[in-house]
């Protein structure tokens, strides 16, 4: 029954109905008070977002924004989810990863996930990082591998470990049929990391073996990860997961399976990032570009892509990596929203080494919050219909079904790999973020905003690497490795002076002069390790020197406002000039004054920037 106001009207009926052009005209209005003449269209130009992959986030979506009819849920295109409950029946599945070579350790780790949410297992098999292969079976006492599906990573050789995970399965009494898991072959994947040309052979064998005697086994994982990790775009990671996809049907079917028992073998993986509209989106157009790939291979109902999303390495940081937690948190919703079916949370202390069982706990509760008092698994597609992210998703998989067909016209992943194509992409790619993470137009938490020089880093047991002593390869990159870099070097001149380097903040007038100047100057110096000395609050050209000397700084930068710069800045450069210092900053656009050196302001290159100065001082 539909209650209806007492005087019989909608409750919207009070309100006009503007129009798009009023709208348009008001925030020509707000633009006009911060100095910007624009009008119509350019004015909704000037508040859009320029994303990567060429796509744009505009300030207002409305029901003329069209995109293609995204079907009905566990049906083609398959958009709207591979399963027509979507995460509404249970929610997702929780995967946590263990890469630890110690059996008895790693067999806590398994049982403590799996009696407090953890639904599944990745575990690195073989290698520095991983357990060793006769091991496996200690590391899983007491696991019921008929309930806990089991993905293995296995960088130094899949078949000792899908052997011995088969023969577990026999040995436990485990049917054929309840065998739930991936054993995780992706030559080519490998090949990315490594530089080591891939042999698809092992992995078609294995795939054999799982569809005609393991239905709930897949055999091979789609791993777009090495890409994400090389600093690749969304577009980018999608169009190669595509790319990888198809070379492995190619190779199944070439081998003599169908197109459907191929598809039946793949699981695709993908990065979550804390964009959490673009992470929705991305696995979205993920659906409905293998759909489309399937349809073209003549095999429309077996475009049901099969998605295990992982919270985003490239953006856990090593300073304050409290905050990743907060970045998972989001990497997490936009990946239960965006449909995956199982989800990895990375713990917080990921980048600094082996996570400890607080970070386990706080990784695995991350999806419980989300599921069990959030609700997110209660709707299926609850991104749906939302005009801003149909559009994103369409946008995204054109952008990046154009990159597939690029990746086909070289010849296929494989040749675009070994020539180096692949690899140019994507350094080209990250040079334009880097570019952008450097002037903080990309804002990392912790690290390039809001930094905690004085705070005590988190220390972890180190965590071997996996790909150690692989010939070549993607790189791997990380949002916080250029103030990382600088951060270390503070660090070392801390443990060889016992002093952190030092620069002098030089505030003229009153605080509410100078105060928002000197709160942006000791956030750009901080992302360096560079302690800012504010003391005394404020000086002029008498006490400046003296202030300096006092402070044990070696360069100095001048904060307030404008109309003071104008009357005291080049008084008070001079008097810090002369009383040593290496170099003097003025917290402002630049300007004409005498003695001031350089100019820092928001959307300088602080790399750049900190860099010269640590050279300047000396600092190794």
């Amino acid at each position: 029954m539909t209650v209806q106001p007492a005087d019989g009207l909608s409750p919207a009926a009070a309100f006009p109905d503007p129009s798009h052009d009023q709208w348009q005209s008001l925030v020509e209005g707000v633009l006009r008070k911060s100095g910007k003449e624009v009008s119509g269209s350019a004015a909704e130009e000037a508040l859009s977002t320029t994303l990567e992959d060429g796509l744009t986030t505009r300030p207002l979506y409305t029901a003329h924004d069209t995109s293609p009819d995204t079907g009905f849920p566990g049906f083609a295109p398959f958009t709207r989810g591979s399963r027509a409950e979507g995460n509404a029946a249970g929610g997702w599945d929780v995967r946590q990863r263990h890469a630890l070579s110690d059996p008895a350790r790693l067999n806590e780790a398994v049982l403590g996930d799996l009696e407090n949410g953890v639904t599944s297992l990745w575990l690195t098999v073989g290698g520095p990082a991983g357990v060793p292969v006769d091991a496996l079976g200690r590391a899983l006492e007491g696991v019921y591998l008929d309930l806990a599906p089991i993905v293995l990573d296995a960088p130094a050789g899949l078949d000792a470990a899908a052997t011995e995970l088969l023969r577990l399965y026999g040995e436990r009494g485990v049917a054929r049929g309840e065998a739930r898991g991936t054993l995780g072959a992706d030559p080519l994947g490998h090949e990315a990391r490594t530089g080591i040309e891939a042999d698809l052979t092992a992995a078609v064998r294995w795939a054999k073996v799982c569809g005609q005697e393991y239905p709930g086994l897949r055999a091979i994982a789609v791993d777009a990860l090495p890409y994400h990790e090389a600093g690749g775009s969304a577009a980018e990671e999608l169009g190669l997961s595509l790319a990888t996809g198809v070379a492995y049907l190619r190779a199944l079917t070439g081998a003599g399976l169908g197109v459907e028992a191929a598809c039946a073998q793949l699981e695709f993986r993908y990065a979550a990032t804390a964009d959490q509209f673009l992470t929705i989106a991305k696995l979205r157009a993920a659906r409905r570009l293998w759909a489309r790939v399937a349809e073209a291979s003549g095999a429309p109902g077996a475009g049901a892509q099969r998605q295990h999303a992982v919270t985003s390495a490239v953006m856990m940081t090593r300073r304050d990596p409290w905050v990743n937690m907060l970045r998972t948190t989001l990497a997490t919703l936009g990946a239960g929203v965006g449909g995956a079916d199982s989800v990895t949370v990375l713990p917080f202390d990921h980048a600094l080494g082996l996570p400890d069982a607080f970070a386990r706990r706080i990784a695995r509760n991350t999806s419980t919050i989300l599921m069990e008092e959030s609700h997110l698994a209660r709707v299926i597609d609850p991104a749906g219909g939302s005009w801003y992210v149909e559009r994103l998703t369409d946008e995204l998989a054109a952008a990046a079904w154009a990159f597939f067909q690029e990746t086909e016209r070289a010849g296929g992943l494989p040749a675009a790999l070994r020539s180096g194509t692949v690899a140019e992409r994507l350094a080209a790619t990250w040079a334009a973020r880097s570019a952008k993470l450097a002037r903080r137009k990309e804002p990392v938490t912790g690290v390039s905003e809001f930094p905690m020089p004085a705070e005590r880093p988190v220390e972890r047991e180190p965590a071997p690497d996996p790909y150690a002593g692989a010939p070549g390869g993607l790189p791997r990159v990380r949002r916080d490795e250029a103030f990382e870099a600088l951060r270390a070097r503070s660090d070392a001149h801390l443990a060889a002076t016992g002093a952190r380097p030092k620069v002098f903040i030089a505030a003229l007038g009153p605080a509410a002069a100078h105060t928002a100047r000197v709160s942006f100057a000791v956030n750009l110096f901080g992302a360096g390790g560079i302690e800012a000395v504010h003391e005394p609050v404020s000086v002029d050209a008498a006490t400046a020197a003296g202030a300096f000397t006092a402070s044990g700084a070696g360069v100095a930068c001048l904060c307030s406002s404008d109309a003071l710069y104008a009357e005291q800045a080049a008084g008070v450069a001079g008097a810090l000039k002369s009383a040593g210092a290496a170099r003097v900053f003025l917290a402002g656009r630049p300007g004409e004054y005498a003695d001031v050196d350089a100019y820092v302001f928001a959307g300088c290159d602080a790399v750049a920037v900190l860099t010269s100065v640590l050279d300047r001082m000396g600092v190794a």
